[in-house]
């Protein structure tokens, strides 16, 4: 049996990246929530008309990775004290968002937004969102596994590539071993 979790974290392709790589994933999904707009773009997103964010949806196995795991996880990749920005993408499509499945997700997750605040992991406290899932809305294919496909592209060498050297520094544990 899986879990799912939806995430946003800035650019929804660093997120795919370093998910990709962790034990239990099943699969990832990047895509859109949060918004009014129904089925939108990702140019509709990028305007920030719709008033969705950049996300992620996991599917895991919940006997190999937590769903408390995927959120402290999730805190290290990104920083969350930055409204509405991650490092030079801009706008509210880029805000740190979880997005809750069910009550005891809803939970853990305040627990650790909690932790992140207490331990003041990012020197300030988090502006992270928490709502509850109502809509999930799949980006296009070419958002799909994009770093993978596009290794030498200059956003996934200056965002990405250090986004995942971080994962593999802090998170080495969670992480499939790399070949």
């Amino acid at each position: 049996m899986s879990e799912t979790a939806v995430i946003g974290g800035g650019c929804f392709w660093c997120l795919d990246a370093v998910y990709r790589q962790m034990r239990g994933i099943l699969s990832v999904t990047p895509g859109y929530a949060g918004g009014t707009t129904s089925d939108p773009s990702y140019q509709q997103v990028c305007s920030g008309q719709t008033g969705h964010a950049e996300v992620i949806r996991l599917e895991w196995d919940p006997t190999v990775l937590s769903y408390r795991q995927i959120l402290e996880s999730f805190f290290v990749l990104h920083d969350p004290t930055t409204l509405n920005r991650q490092g030079h993408d801009v706008g509210t499509q880029y805000r740190s968002v979880i997005f809750y499945a069910s009550a005891e997700q809803h939970k853990i997750a305040q627990q650790v937004i909690q932790t992140v605040t207490d331990t003041n992991l990012w020197g300030a406290p988090p502006v992270t969102e928490l709502y509850p899932l109502s809509v999930f809305w799949p980006a296009e294919a070419e958002h799909h596994n994009y770093y993978a496909r596009h290794p030498t592209a200059g956003y996934c060498q200056a965002v990405i590539a250090p986004k995942l050297a971080k994962a593999r520094q802090t998170l080495s544990a969670l992480l499939v071993p790399s070949p």
